[in-house]
């Protein structure tokens, strides 16, 4: 929708083809409907949040950036406010307004949009586009065409990996695209203990053989395979990067406001304040009452025990576990529950500064159908805003030209 709007506004006759029965279907789910849109921080520190391949975005950021995302669409009348962690949504906090803003900008631009229009092929002669053909036959001719078909996350909105079939059959390399921003599945059996358990301001260290994958800090949640929420999304995708599928060390920090030491003058005064009573039931100041259970089992502490008779070496051991719960993950969730896709057309075989094919001329890729890919908080949609301007600029002046 961005790459025509702007292929549009640089004069050229635009016609948007939509295998759905809407525009903007997938963005009617980002951000659990409210559509984080951007981030607002500062542009200089965006391409610090990308994944992969973040030094190919400078021109298609510099084009378009955060500020001039969030210009446009207060131009079409999408009013928008800041969260924490610079989130930007609508004020609406309703991602349809999104939609429509786009919409508006589509008709007052004259793009004619053609819905239930799914592309069979591309049609390319002797290195150049030419158009494309779709299901049933109809052929559309074009002296350019803008791929921007998303990744294969969340296949129901129409990304079905149908634009990495038509990159190969044009000749390009695709990188094979790997569910991102996705849930970890974890080995251990007690980590499903604590389902629906939710922890803020806790802190996440990913591990390999003592080598560190990620740290982060925020919010998680455990859950019936594993666990997920925006910390561990984030540190999916540095997984997806190096490690798919191969068991890696997650360690929790329940108490990252704690050094060990602080930690354990804290629980030797908790000890004392409950000497009489069970060491199980003398947790509840420390942990929720969901983690309880599998903090004793850990510890190896026998539930039953008088607080004031628990060793120097259990309270290290129960110290140890607080400041590291060690779990192993084994692999993600599948692309069902993938916010974004890793991997797509090789960057090195398009043109960072126009978005246009080095193998064929006249064919423009914008957003997840590139392998490009970022953390949470808005950084994948400013990619496709980013990418799809840049490409509709340069489409659109390639043809007046």
């Amino acid at each position: 929708m961005m790459a025509a709007i702007f292929a549009a506004r640089s004069g050229a006759k635009v016609t948007l083809l939509e295998q759905n029965e809407k525009t903007g279907k997938k963005i009617y789910i980002t951000g659990k409907g409210r559509c984080n849109l951007t981030n607002a921080c500062e542009p200089e520190d965006f391409l610090g949040n990308v994944i992969s391949n973040g030094k190919f975005l400078y021109s298609a950021f510099y084009q378009m950036d955060n500020r001039a995302v969030m210009d446009f669409f207060e131009q079409a009348g999408c009013h928008l406010k800041e969260e924490r962690g610079a989130r930007v949504f609508p004020v609406s906090d309703h991602s349809s307004d999104v939609i429509q803003a786009l919409n508006r900008q589509l008709n007052k631009e004259g793009v004619k949009t053609l819905l239930n229009s799914k592309v069979e092929s591309l049609l390319i002669q002797e290195g150049t586009v030419t158009g494309v053909r779709l299901f049933g036959g109809r052929e559309y001719h074009a002296d350019a065409v803008i791929l921007a078909t998303g990744g294969k996350s969340y296949e129901a909105t129409g990304s079905t990996g149908d634009g990495f079939r038509f990159s190969q059959e044009a000749g390009h390399t695709v990188k094979e695209p790997r569910p991102a921003l996705v849930p970890f599945v974890v080995k251990e059996e007690w980590c499903r203990q604590m389902q629906g358990l939710s922890l803020k301001n806790t802190s996440v260290t990913l591990k390999k053989d003592k080598k560190i994958i990620y740290e982060g800090f925020g919010e998680m949640l455990f859950t019936h395979f594993g666990v997920s929420g925006p910390l561990i999304l984030s540190a999916s995708s540095y997984y997806v990067k190096k490690y798919a599928d191969i068991p890696v060390e997650l360690c929790i920090d329940l108490k990252p406001a704690l050094t060990r030491e602080q930690l354990d003058k804290r629980l030797l005064r908790d000890f004392d304040d409950n000497k009489n009573r069970q060491f199980k039931n003398a947790m509840d100041g420390l942990l929720p009452a969901k983690m309880i259970p599998v903090l004793i089992k850990l510890s190896e502490i026998t539930p039953e025990k008088r607080v004031n008779e628990v060793t120097r070496e259990e309270r290290g051991r129960l110290v140890d576990i607080l400041k590291s719960m060690t779990m192993t993950v084994v692999g993600t969730r599948g692309f069902s529950e993938a916010i974004v896709t890793q991997g797509g057309v090789n960057v090195k075989e398009v043109n960072p500064s126009t978005m246009e094919s080095k193998l064929v001329k006249g064919l423009y890729f914008a957003g997840e159908v590139l392998d490009l890919d970022a953390v949470t908080g808005g950084f994948n949609l400013q990619i496709a805003w980013s990418t799809g301007c840049l490409a509709g600029v340069s489409a659109g002046k390639e043809i007046e030209g």
